[in-house]
């Protein structure tokens, strides 16, 4: 406001030099005050204007204005000889612009005012209305976030209470997505989908748990019934003994490997068996394993194809890879039939090293195909456990597989036999290797289901798990 002041006085204060310019010596000093008077009504205008001659001779002052804000008389005389300049007269509340002009009759002071008493006034007003308005808008401004924030949050809230009452018995319940589309909303749907993962390995873990009593239970009560029997028998022949202890001895052996192949699927679980890595020949693995499976196929009537073997060498534990290909033979010699033949392939390309091992089997059903690595799992629910085994070889080669950043897969149809193929990831640039390294002492017996896999021929030996299980 002041600024347009300014202006206004620099417009009337150039009126008035033209007029002082425009006059010849002879112009008198009443023609002069006339002609202010007339171009720019001051009093009209309510505007203060005074012109001296110097060094001390008014030439004309203007009157009380029409709004009587301020009285000319009583303002003190500025008269210089200095450059033009605007100040502010606090006494009197006037901004008056102070303007020299030379002339042929002289040099003149030219003083134009204006009262900023009715800007103050204005200002004073605007401070009043701001004191009031401030606090106001800052007590709205609280209610405001507040209400925002409060609304904001409401979402987290109802997380947190849903999460409060969430536990293992009600996994199955999902937190509330709020459709934000924000972060919000993406670590709603990121807590369900952790929710889902959560309740899925409860559910296998619960299942396991049930599974595996199962399985103990029947051994168990196997035995209990034995020795419960002998426990009552005053007289026993030594043949019927004999027959009697070894029939819990088997019992013995049975759970003896199905709780081997617990452990070993709870210590690669707990991820305990980040043994030591060397650099391992999978095709000399699988042919010695192979030799020493022999006896059991010729047993069956099965054969053993070991033409296909190519250098593959991988980088992994010895005694978990002969453990992989140990159940996996061991399955193909005991579902293929008198006749049948199972053969061993191993090769290897710039995307890393495969096994291979397929039979002429009996196959497995499509249905059956996806839940063949589960625990406890059975094709054929009614196959005694001596042909099927406690469910639990192929689990483990699947978690050995998963240790060792394997993939492992399946083909196989009833009647056309089965192919099982691990693809070993690319562990060495620049070069490859002719050999790998072999333990001096591998086992025979596959884990989780060596029941089927005994030998009860007189050539042949009784196999234990690797050490380190």
């Amino acid at each position: 406001m002041r600024a347009s002041l300014r202006d206004s006085l620099s417009r009337r204060s150039t009126q008035v030099e033209q007029i002082l310019t425009q006059a010849t010596p002879e112009t008198t000093d009443a023609a002069i005050a006339r002609e202010i008077e007339t171009r720019v009504a001051p009093e009209f205008n309510n505007r203060f204007v005074r012109v001296t001659r110097l060094p001390e001779t008014i030439i004309y002052r203007s009157g009380p204005p029409t709004d009587h804000s301020f009285n000319p008389a009583s303002v003190s005389p500025r008269a210089s000889a200095s450059a033009a300049g605007t100040e502010v007269d606090r006494e009197h509340r006037l901004m008056v612009r102070e303007t020299p002009v030379h002339t042929e009759s002289g040099v003149y002071v030219v003083e134009l005012g204006v009262s900023i008493e009715s800007v103050d006034e204005v200002l004073d007003r605007l401070l009043d209305l701001l004191a009031l308005l401030v606090p106001c808008l800052l007590m709205c401004a609280a209610a405001g976030g507040y209400w925002l924030v409060k609304r904001a949050l409401l979402p987290v809230d109802r997380l947190s209470q849903t999460a409060e009452q969430m536990s293992l018995q009600s996994l199955a319940s999902r937190l509330p997505v709020a459709r934000t589309g924000d972060a919000l909303e993406r670590l709603s749907i990121s807590l369900n989908n952790m929710l889902g993962r959560l309740r899925d390995s409860v559910q296998t873990s619960r299942r396991f748990l049930a599974d595996a009593s199962h399985e103990l239970r029947t051994p168990l009560t196997v035995i209990k019934g034995e020795l419960q029997e002998l426990a009552h028998l005053t007289r026993i022949h030594q043949d019927e003994m004999r027959e009697r202890v070894g029939s819990v001895l088997e019992e013995v052996a049975r759970l003896e490997h199905l709780v081997s192949g617990l452990l070993v699927l709870s210590r690669l679980d707990a991820g305990e068996t980040q043994s030591v890595r060397v650099a391992v020949n999978v095709a000399e693995l699988a042919m010695s394993t192979a030799e020493q499976m022999r006896l059991i196929a010729e047993d069956r009537g099965v054969s053993i194809d070991l033409s296909a073997l190519q250098t593959a060498v991988v980088r992994g534990d010895p005694a978990r890879l002969k453990q992989v290909i140990v159940n996996l033979l061991d399955n193909a010699i005991r579902f293929t039939p008198r006749g049948g033949s199972v053969s061993l392939r191993t090769s290897a390309d710039e995307s890393g090293s495969v096994l291979e091992i397929s039979d002429t089997g009996i196959g497995i059903p499509a249905e059956a195909i996806p839940h063949v690595f589960e625990r406890f799992y059975r094709v054929d629910q009614a196959r005694s456990r001596e042909d099927g085994g406690a469910g639990l070889g192929l689990s483990i080669v699947k978690s050995i597989c998963t240790v060792h950043g394997a993939d492992i897969d399946v083909q196989s149809a009833p009647t056309e036999g089965s192919r099982f193929r691990v693809r070993f990831p690319r562990r060495f640039e620049g070069g490859s290797f002719s050999g790998g390294v072999v333990p001096e002492k591998l086992s025979l017996t596959p884990s989780g289901d060596a029941p089927g896999a005994r030998l009860h021929s007189d050539r042949a030996e009784r196999a234990t798990l690797p050490s380190g299980l």
